[in-house]
């Protein structure tokens, strides 16, 4: 059944597959960005044809995925300790697929996004700071080599 209204992108989570420890904590963020894709291009120059350069298609680029998300220790996290794991140890251990959902009111699907080979590229914390009162959040970012939306059944 289609709809008259818009798809609103408040209600979502993100599935980590083959997370070396997967947590239920770890498909829970405040916002995801960087479902960024573009087409890269080649100019070709003709002989004889001054007025314009043929625009060929190379490869498509995109860009990292950022999460972000309040602050889990440790223990209440899997994604915290891959994250550990990469950035204190050297060990990056790439996750094969990871599914961005976007969910109705049911909790059902509407659109996934899947995307591959995804590893992490930066962690940052929010500024600590006694004057206020506001939850630490976490930013992550990862590496993946690409993403494609993936028809919901």
């Amino acid at each position: 059944m289609a709809s008259d209204y818009q798809i609103v992108g408040f209600h979502f989570r993100v599935k980590f597959l083959n997370l070396p420890e997967e947590k239920e904590a770890d498909i829970r963020f405040q916002s995801v960005t960087g479902l960024d894709v573009q087409l890269e291009k080649e100019n070709i120059k003709e002989g004889g044809e001054n007025r314009f350069e043929h625009g060929v298609v190379t490869r498509s680029k995109y860009t990292t995925l950022t999460l972000k998300r309040g602050i889990l220790s440790p223990e209440d996290s899997g994604l915290t300790k891959w994250f550990q794991q990469a950035f204190q140890n050297l060990v990056v251990v790439p996750v094969t697929k990871v599914n961005v959902e976007l969910l109705n009111e049911k909790h059902d699907v509407l659109m996934q996004w899947e995307l591959s080979h995804v590893w992490p590229l930066s962690w940052k914390v929010t500024e600590l700071n006694a004057e206020r009162g506001e939850v630490l959040i976490e930013t992550l970012e990862l590496n993946y080599n690409y993403f494609k939306l993936v028809a919901v059944a």
